[in-house]
């Protein structure tokens, strides 16, 4: 019986080595374009300064806020500490002790929203850059109102002329010199307000730190803080011994101030903001009667205030 040798295809094995060739090229190609990929991705990666968050998030921002603008727009609620306020003229020198006094907040209504009246209630506007992604510098106008309590009594120091002012204005019953005694201040004696406003135009430098991000890194809770110094402008109403005006807009003096707040950003380029700002402020010049080169008032106060906003970056 003859041997019959198996018949070998050459094309089919010759076809099986290329196949398993071309199969090892491919792979080994594959691996090494993702190699490359996730090293270029790494090296991006690491220029991207991303902020140093005290709170350390699970999920982190994959951009940086590094260079973009923002611009908010609110409106605040503020509360006075005590002050002393004193009053020179001539014939006249006297310092009202611990001043109680409030902010005058509209009430909500269309002012809020009809762009002819969005100035009238208590306002902040800002501007700002982002130097590095977790800071930035800004300029803003807070819009802010003080009204002095009348009638309210107080202590009383100095000196009171029979005759004050440039126009002689009579004074009364109320002419005397004190020294701490008790006067119960009504309407004939002073009205005194700033309130188209207490107006502070200040820069600020904010920090910023994570505090919370979703895991597709556009939502995220922030928390700001911030210092920040500019000069008052009030325009005060003030009427003295029934002497006065609603008068114009004056740099009367300067502050600082200090923040605190949250920032929530419904989206990588929309947010809405609670701020805590507390401040102290030294004001030297308050126009009172309308005769400024010869009557004005000064005081320091203090104050804290609290606003809220919605803003844009960009």
């Amino acid at each position: 019986m003859q041997n019959v040798k198996p018949v070998v295809n050459d094309w089919s094995f010759y076809s099986l080595c290329q196949v398993k060739r071309f199969t090892i090229l491919f792979l080994a190609l594959l691996f090494g374009k993702r190699m490359q990929a996730q090293e270029a991705q790494s090296s991006t990666t690491d220029h991207i300064p991303t902020s140093k968050s005290l709170f350390n998030p699970e999920h982190k921002r994959n951009f940086s806020r590094k260079g973009d603008f923002f611009f908010h727009w609110g409106y605040n609620s503020s509360w006075y500490g005590k002050s002393d306020i004193r009053f020179q003229g001539p014939n006249y020198d006297f310092t009202l002790k611990d001043v109680v006094a409030h902010d005058r907040q509209s009430k909500l209504s269309w002012a809020y929203l009809n762009p002819g009246l969005i100035t009238v209630p208590q306002y902040n506007i800002r501007v700002g850059y982002f130097i590095k992604d977790n800071y930035s510098i800004s300029i803003g106008w807070d819009h802010m109102k003080y009204v002095m309590d009348i009638p309210q009594t107080v202590a009383i120091t100095g000196h009171i002329g029979a005759n004050i002012t440039p126009e002689n204005v009579a004074t009364g019953a109320l002419a005397d010199d004190y020294n701490g005694q008790l006067v119960n201040v009504k309407e004939s004696m002073l009205t005194y307000e700033h309130t188209d406003g207490f107006n502070y135009a200040n820069i600020e430098v904010e920090r910023y730190d994570d505090i919370w991000v979703a895991p597709g890194g556009n939502t995220s809770l922030t928390l700001e803080t911030g210092l920040g110094g500019g000069i008052m402008v009030p325009r005060s109403d003030v009427r003295l011994f029934g002497l006065g005006r609603n008068n114009h807009w004056n740099i009367s003096g300067y502050g600082v101030s200090a923040k605190i707040g949250l920032k929530f950003y419904v989206w990588k380029n929309v947010y809405l903001q609670n701020t805590t700002k507390f401040g102290a402020t030294n004001l030297t010049n308050v126009h009172t009667t309308g005769w400024d080169e010869y009557d004005h008032a000064s005081q320091k106060i203090n104050y804290i205030e609290n606003m809220w906003l919605i803003g844009v970056q960009f």
